[in-house]
């Protein structure tokens, strides 16, 4: 099942997504007639790997890593599926980079990698944007604008085995399978989870593969994960 949150003239509603409409319990909302997509969830905070994917550490000359390396992007980076990417003026190499993303259900910490899938809600898309010209994670990557996010929820995926790619203004920039990552999604939440107490909404990011080029203004980044949707965005 897919869930969505919608911007309406009366607020927020939150429903199942089907055929471009929200079913929500106060009725249903079509999506561009009765408002626009939001990002699917409210986090307290998005939790972002890097480094997870071996083609990754090859193309940045990275080493690879004995546990999950991450980083945290705040909720005021967040924006929905269709908003533009405002190309910051403070950076020359502006990147995208394709990432399939949890959505925590529960309140929980010290999650076993067996238990994860009980806490997890479902799982959306991330495009984890970072000035790449930037010193220091925070400044390259938690910037406002700085994490794409949706354009929903879905709540029956087998994260280990998902085809994804990523179009760049029409040309396919990534292309991989979540098979490759080195650390799976269970063990990323479970490692997390053991220095963080999540809570309902956050969002655990699981990396991305190499995403060779930088964007332009006027570039349509669009990020698809087989069994969760595409998640579109364009950098003006």
């Amino acid at each position: 099942m897919r869930q969505a949150r919608l911007l309406t003239p009366d607020g927020p509603v939150t429903g199942r997504y089907e055929d471009g409409t929200v079913h929500a319990s106060d009725g249903t909302y079509e999506v561009g007639v009765d408002g626009r997509l939001l990002p699917p969830c409210d986090p307290t905070a998005l939790y972002c790997v890097g480094r997870n994917f071996a083609e990754t550490l090859d193309q940045m000359d990275y080493e690879r890593p004995e546990e999950p390396d991450f980083f945290i992007k705040p909720p005021a980076s967040l924006l929905a599926h269709g908003e533009p990417v405002s190309y910051p003026e403070f950076t020359d190499e502006l990147t995208y980079a394709g990432e399939l993303a949890a959505v925590i259900g529960e309140r929980c910490r010290d999650v076993a990698p067996e238990d994860v899938s009980e806490v997890v809600r479902g799982y959306t898309i991330l495009n984890d944007v970072d000035a790449l010209d930037q010193q220091g994670r925070t400044a390259r990557k938690a910037f406002d604008g700085s994490a794409p996010l949706g354009p929903w929820i879905e709540t029956d995926l087998d994260p280990t085995d998902v085809d994804m790619h990523t179009d760049v203004a029409g040309e396919r920039r990534q292309e991989a399978n979540t098979e490759l990552m080195l650390f799976d999604p269970y063990e990323v939440v479970s490692h997390l989870s053991r220095r963080f107490t999540f809570r309902p909404g956050d969002v655990v990011a699981f990396g991305s593969p190499a995403n060779p080029g930088h964007l332009e203004p006027g570039d349509e980044v669009a990020i698809t994960y087989e069994g969760v949707g595409t998640l579109r965005n364009t950098v003006e």
